[in-house]
């Protein structure tokens, strides 16, 4: 075969095939998608060319929780073949790769070089082209911002303009309205990332009990200085007390272990909704606090059980039944502190706790693009196992105390939020819409604009 042959069938993109694409949480359970799977860059300007007005996504890995990654009845660009690093500056640390390429592969190929990630997430296993569209936070938040902070430049596939370089001297706009744009401005053909040096796969890690909001707050002001990263566990059963279990850490250098990443279980399939009760879950809460409230020596541990406890378990999302969960992740200002305690106290008397209760201070960096979540203030994540009409009572009745409190709540965490609420979290999210492509759209963008005009 020719190489212009071969050049020629490359570009040619495969035929789009139905399935039922589900995202993390699993719920909603959404009307197949139509699903084209590009092998090489260069066959995305053809689906773009010959997709219809609003019907095609860009989907990586499938993390986000609700519906940002869905497309329901239309088509998805699954970009996990679109994986290649391109290049590497060793003197800089700048990467350049493309869409598909995932976290996990980044630290894989370079923490042993010495790089790692300059922000990650709760799992590895983010693309990076998921990571820019999410605008992803990790427990560095006060010192690093978020990873759009750290994307250089990027190039972008548009059905109307073809391929675009974006950086801060050339489509300035359409770098910010791409980072945290939730996938619709275009398919990423790549991007340049800073990573950052470290001296090895090790982190000097603390942990710290507290026992109310208060003490959770000043532990984090004490710590932001002295400690990259921090975050904490919240029992949510405790209600306005606030108990909890305070983790921060550095990087560590080499401690003269030979370092070997451990891979847990493999759940094979959904549990039963009878085995994730009130009573297991407040046992579950009472035994994590108390173990790890006895824990008070510093220790060595390695990165991944420090920024990835759950990715130890494969399929931890089927722990919740085959109804699925809802994550709820939501920022207020600190200035409405007493919001958080009523979350907390609403939770705690609903009888629905959260295995997962996350609290993290945000520090005050700018948002880094134009619909991204974080933002200055605390930041809570809360996993409910999907009971029907009572779980979705129950979200709405938060949502009541975020939008009082002038708090916000994450896209790539919802599958539920109002039109309201989505109005009350990104009140300037039509500043945004003249940068989406016009052969874009997403099962979430429908849901929250389309009523709005």
């Amino acid at each position: 075969m020719s190489g212009q042959t071969a050049t020629a069938l490359r570009k040619r993109p495969a035929a789009a095939t139905a399935a039922q694409v589900l995202s993390w949480g699993r719920y909603p359970k959404t009307a197949h998608a139509y699903v084209h799977k590009p092998a090489w860059n260069d066959q995305v300007p053809e689906i773009l060319k010959t997709a219809a007005i609003g019907s095609l996504l860009p989907h990586g890995l499938g993390r986000s929780y609700g519906d940002s990654c869905l497309n329901a009845g239309r088509e998805l660009i699954d970009c996990r073949r679109l994986n290649r690093i391109l290049g590497f500056d060793e003197s800089s640390g700048m990467v350049r790769c493309e869409a598909g390429v995932s976290l996990s592969d980044i630290i894989d190929v370079f923490l042993p070089k010495g790089w790692f990630l300059p922000v990650t997430p709760g799992t590895r296993f983010v693309t990076i082209g998921g990571a820019i569209a999410n605008d992803v936070h990790g427990k560095n938040h006060h010192c690093a911002g978020s990873f759009g902070a750290h994307v250089h430049q990027i190039a972008l596939y548009r059905s109307n303009d073809g391929l675009a370089l974006c950086n801060e001297r050339q489509n300035s706009a359409m770098l910010r309205a791409t980072i945290g744009g939730l996938g619709l401005t275009g398919v990423i053909a790549w991007a340049d990332i800073q990573l950052k040096r470290v001296a090895g796969p090790w982190i000097n890690a603390e942990i710290v009990p507290f026992e109310s909001l208060e003490s959770f707050l000043d532990l984090s002001r004490e710590s932001n200085d002295r400690f990259e990263y921090t975050v904490a566990w919240v029992d949510c059963f405790a209600g306005k007390n606030a108990r909890g279990i305070f983790f921060r850490g550095n990087h560590a250098a080499e401690c003269g272990k030979a370092f070997q990443r451990k891979h847990g279980p493999e759940l094979p399939f959904a549990l039963p909704a009878w085995m994730l009760n009130r009573y297991a879950v407040k046992a579950f809460n009472t035994a994590y606090y108390r173990i790890h409230a006895a824990k008070k020596d510093p220790a060595v541990v390695p990165y991944d059980s420090f920024f990835y406890p759950l990715d130890s378990v494969g399929g931890w999302n089927l722990l919740y039944g085959k109804q699925g969960f809802l994550q709820y992740q939501c920022v207020i200002p600190e200035t409405n502190i007493e919001a958080i305690e009523q979350l907390l106290d609403l939770i705690a008397r609903s009888g629905m706790g959260s295995f997962l209760g996350v609290l993290k201070q945000f520090g005050s960096a700018p948002p880094a693009g134009m619909l991204s979540f974080s933002r200055p203030g605390i930041t809570i994540a809360l996993d409910f196992a999907m009971r029907g009409e009572r779980t979705l009572k129950l979200m709405q009745s938060l949502d009541d105390v975020v939008r009082q409190s002038g708090g916000a709540l994450y896209p790539a965490k919802d599958s539920r939020m109002s039109p309201a609420m989505f109005e009350a979290s990104f009140p300037r999210w039509r500043e945004f819409v003249p940068y989406i492509d016009p052969k874009m759209s997403s099962s979430f963008w429908r849901r929250v604009t389309e009523s709005q005009g």
